[in-house]
């Protein structure tokens, strides 16, 4: 006789085993999501070693405003077109190449700063170079991506975000790191860099179950270039992380000439600034796992949209001005962590690397423009307030069209 006892079927709606284990990320999911978003924050604060001491630039090299502004933008239009291939890259060799490979390289033009730190042609080929450093943000998606279940991918996304602190740090040290030796501030992060790449050799690592894919780089970029969803969050990162790198690189700047600040002290405002989009942007990933990150995109950008109304009328900064930019901080942020909760729910797995390359290029290149048309209309006009509105009125249309649009988008593993 068979003394087994015959268990009972589980309940249809009981999860399966592997279900449950897949909700709960591994320890090598945080250990990736650690070390990804401290080197997205390096590459980062490579990427923006320039705009911290473009005032210093200036002086030294006689430069015009918009001569600054060029500086100060050619890292952010490098860095945003060089997502692109490096997303398509790393879908086909993974993270674990790609992160200590881009890293190490990124060092080449940390230290070629200082030879080129007396030419403004020298200076604007070595900004050229510096783009790469801008790049890590399309290898970082995808390795999150991969390793975190859909209902934790907005959070991890966003804490992975938070590495655009880089900015910030930039923002804050850079300046003061100078002031102990004009080629301290490139010494520093180049060594980091050093130390990063070798880590991420070890500890980075893809995740088992990633697809391979076999098709040629153009192809897998064509592919994600004919989805429409690719080119409309493009367009909703270009106002949300596009403005973040836009104020992260020219705030310092319109500090410094419309508050008359010392570097120092704009460098630190801008850092705060730089600190709050930080903050928000994992925020705007836990919303999205809990609300449709469209709504949270489109709430996010009408707050935008306000404060920088406030900002075109020129208030003082303290407390009006402050209050306004940290809030546009707040909305910039939110918005950059929904948007890419949106990309991860929406983008067959095989294909974030390619849709993240280009989403991330056009964010980038909405960072590029907005220093250029201030640079210029300050020069024409001797204010600000023209810029400001023009940015109120994109984060606007960008609510509408989230809110009207992008809703509609169901929920996708």
């Amino acid at each position: 006789m068979n003394s087994a006892v015959k268990q009972p079927p589980e309940p249809p709606d009981a999860p399966a085993p592997a279900a449950a284990a897949a909700a709960a990320p591994s320890a090598a999911a945080y250990r990736n999501l650690v070390m990804a978003t401290i080197g997205f924050a390096l590459t980062f604060w490579a990427w923006n070693l320039i705009a911290p001491m473009s005032g210093d630039y200036k002086d030294r090299l006689g430069l015009s405003s918009f001569q600054q502004s060029l500086l100060v933008a050619v890292p952010v239009l490098v860095g945003s077109l060089g997502r692109i291939p490096v997303g398509a890259l790393t879908d086909r060799y993974g993270a674990k190449l790609m992160f200590p490979l881009v890293s190490a390289l990124t060092i080449v033009p940390v230290l070629l700063l200082i030879p080129a730190r007396n030419s403004y042609g020298a200076m604007l080929a070595v900004g050229f170079l510096l783009g790469l450093g801008g790049t890590t943000f399309a290898i970082g998606v995808p390795l999150v991506n991969s390793w975190f279940p859909p209902a934790r991918r907005g959070f991890a996304l966003g804490v992975f975000g938070m590495g655009m602190g880089g900015v910030a740090l930039s923002g804050y040290f850079t300046p003061r790191i100078a002031k102990h030796g004009d080629n301290l501030p490139s010494l520093v992060v180049a060594g980091a860099l050093v130390v990063f790449a070798l880590l991420a050799a070890v500890l980075v690592s893809d995740h088992p179950g990633r697809k391979v894919p076999t098709d040629t780089l153009a192809h897998r970029l064509g592919d994600a270039a004919r989805l429409r969803v690719t080119w409309e969050l493009s367009a909703l990162y270009a106002i949300g992380f596009g403005g973040i790198v836009a104020f992260g690189v020219y705030l310092p700047t319109y500090l410094k000439t419309w508050y008359e600040m010392s570097p120092t002290e704009a460098g630190a405002k801008a850092a705060g600034f730089a600190l709050v989009t930080v903050v928000f942007r994992p925020i705007g990933g836990w919303l999205s796992d809990r609300v449709h990150p469209a709504l949270v995109t489109a709430g996010a950008l009408l707050l935008a949209a306000l404060m920088a109304v406030v900002q075109a009328f020129e208030p003082p900064l303290n407390p009006t001005g402050t209050i306004a930019l940290l809030a546009m901080a707040a909305g910039l942020g939110t918005a950059s962590g929904s948007v890419f909760a949106l990309v991860s729910q929406v983008t067959p797995q095989a294909k974030v690397g390619s849709v993240t390359g280009i989403v991330g290029a056009m964010g980038g290149l909405g960072g590029f423009v907005p220093p250029l048309v201030m640079g210029a209309i300050y020069s024409a006009k001797d204010s600000y307030a023209i810029g400001f509105m023009l940015l109120s009125d994109l984060a606007l249309a960008g609510c509408v069209y989230a809110y009207a649009r992008m809703r509609n988008l169901q929920r996708g593993g």
